[in-house]
């Protein structure tokens, strides 16, 4: 015969309950209500102090949220706060009597003398709410494992998500109405006006900046080309300018890459030494100063790498929210898309089905996290059977069209000269040695663009066009170190000689050229 074990509870007001048999009761500190309550109704310096911190939710007793709701609103309509008007704003609520009449109105201001250490204790009824909320979602977690039915990556994720809520304060976002929307929207828009510069991430690249004005907190990027283009040397250079330029927190996560060969590769783009001398390690004498002077800020920056293979979204999103808390990341870039796993029990359907949960759950997370999350992704072959012009489109992203979907920004990459391209397609036919194009594809809050960038092969990234007189002028010279001297075409290496033969090599799509 199945044991059925007999627990006697009580409901204590809002879905409070109490354990008889365990003798416990939920963290509260009603006193401290009481008198918060009071001092609001009885000093407007009060109010104006903890507004902002509570709401309705964190009170225990009942009773107590509807004061506070009542509060609130007479505060929103910039109307007096005393006993008589949070009286008559609760009789027009239909909810004097359920907080207690007007008899515990006058009682609760009689407890109190000022709002003195008002914001002390609003602190304090807030944490009681925490440990209470923290207390119901270890029993939904707890109820959910005992389900066998549950996949565990999902419980760990919602775990994670939950917990996540409450370290920010936000334990559970409620539908807002559309007064305090245009309010935050009005407030946001003249912060922006009061600022300098860009409202989003700077990029360093001017053109591109001006096109987005900085990338948006929320947004999700797509960076999309063909093997070999320079997907990775691009989000690199942003990172570069972001971390060691602006001192902008970013979170670089690569999937293809160790972490050494990209600090490697920004090391090469910070001291104007090659690729291949850093890999070999034949360096002068004057090279070896010249590295050890220049990556000082390299390693002050802070850009924090990760490079753990076949990473899933649900790996992903735990990191990002402890780097998040840790360190406050504005940026997060991920190389590259289709090399991530959805994780769970592998019932996510066929690949593009699953590319549609992974661009899916990445909107989420820049959403979640407030902060622009940049994606790499491969494009078809349909590019490279495509007669005339190899510009990409949009119908060219692999594998799902859930990624133009979820995406505020879709932009390629594309360099003719990997074509044998030697001219632009425009009137002034313009040569395309050491240039590429960051074509932006959609834009779901601005314009669309072709932004024309220089590419500098032998260091692997990405500048600004005017930055560069003529396409063979670098600030290093590779023969014999000598500085400020424009190359020859003679004097540049080849992409073997520069990349080592691994360029030769790549014939999946998966396998990027490294640049």
């Amino acid at each position: 015969m199945e044991k059925v074990k007999q627990t006697k509870q009580i409901n204590y007001d809002r879905g409070n309950v109490i354990s008889l048999e365990k003798g416990k009761i939920p963290p509260q500190a009603v006193d401290l209500e009481e008198v918060v309550l009071g001092a609001m109704m009885i000093d407007k310096k009060g109010v104006d102090e903890i507004i902002d911190i509570l709401n309705p939710d964190v009170f225990y007793r009942e009773a107590h949220q509807y004061i506070f709701e009542a509060i609130f609103k007479l505060f929103e309509n910039s109307e007096p706060i005393d006993l008589l008007t949070v009286s008559s704003q609760l009789k027009k609520d239909s909810r004097l009597e359920l907080a207690g009449g007007d008899y515990y109105l006058v009682q609760l201001t009689q407890k109190v003398a000022s709002s003195a250490h008002i914001e002390f204790h609003a602190r304090i009824i807030l944490q009681k709410y925490i440990q209470r909320s923290l207390i119901k979602i270890s029993n939904e977690i707890i109820e959910e494992s005992y389900d066998e039915t549950t996949d565990v990556f999902d419980l760990l994720d919602m775990a994670e998500s939950r917990l996540y809520e409450v370290t920010q304060g936000n334990i559970k976002r409620s539908t807002e109405t559309a007064q305090n929307l245009v309010i935050q929207a009005k407030k946001k828009i003249q912060e922006i006006s009061n600022k300098e510069g860009l409202s989003g991430i700077p990029s360093g690249f001017d053109k591109v900046d001006k096109l987005t004005s900085g990338w948006q907190p929320s947004d999700l990027i797509i960076v999309a080309a063909r093997p070999g283009m320079g997907k990775t040397a691009l989000t690199l250079s942003m990172a570069r300018n972001m971390a060691v330029g602006q001192n902008i927190p970013v979170a670089f996560f690569s999937l293809e890459m160790s972490s050494v060969q990209l600090i490697t590769r920004l090391i090469s783009s910070e001291t104007g030494l090659s690729s291949e001398k850093l890999r070999t390690g034949k360096l002068e004498k004057h090279e070896w100063e010249q590295l050890n002077v220049k990556v000082k800020d390299l390693e002050k920056a802070p850009l924090f790498i990760d490079d753990t293979p076949s990473l899933s979204i649900f790996d992903l999103r735990a990191k990002a929210r402890r780097l998040s808390s840790q360190h406050g990341i504005k940026m997060i870039v991920i190389d590259y898309l289709q090399l991530m796993t959805a994780g769970g029990t592998g019932k996510n359907g066929n690949r593009e089905q699953e590319i549609s949960t992974i661009s899916r759950n990445l909107k989420a997370l820049a959403k979640e996290l407030s902060v622009p999350v940049i994606a790499l992704s491969q494009l078809s072959r349909a590019v490279e059977t495509r007669g005339g012009s190899k510009r990409p489109l949009l119908s060219d992203l692999r594998e799902s069209g859930a990624i133009e979907q979820d995406a505020d920004i879709v932009s390629f990459i594309y360099r003719p000269e990997y074509y044998k391209i030697d001219e632009w397609d425009d009137e002034e036919r313009s040569p395309t040695q050491g240039q590429g194009e960051f074509i932006v594809a959609k834009h779901r809050n601005g314009g669309l663009d072709n932004i024309r960038l220089k590419f500098v092969g032998h260091l692997g990234k990405f500048d600004n066009l005017d930055d560069f007189s003529t396409p063979f002028e670098f600030h290093s010279k590779m023969n014999d170190g000598s500085e400020d001297e424009p190359l020859s075409t003679s004097h540049l290496p080849s992409a073997d000689e520069a990349f080592g033969s691994s360029i030769n090599d790549s014939s999946d799509d998966d396998d990027e050229v490294p640049f």
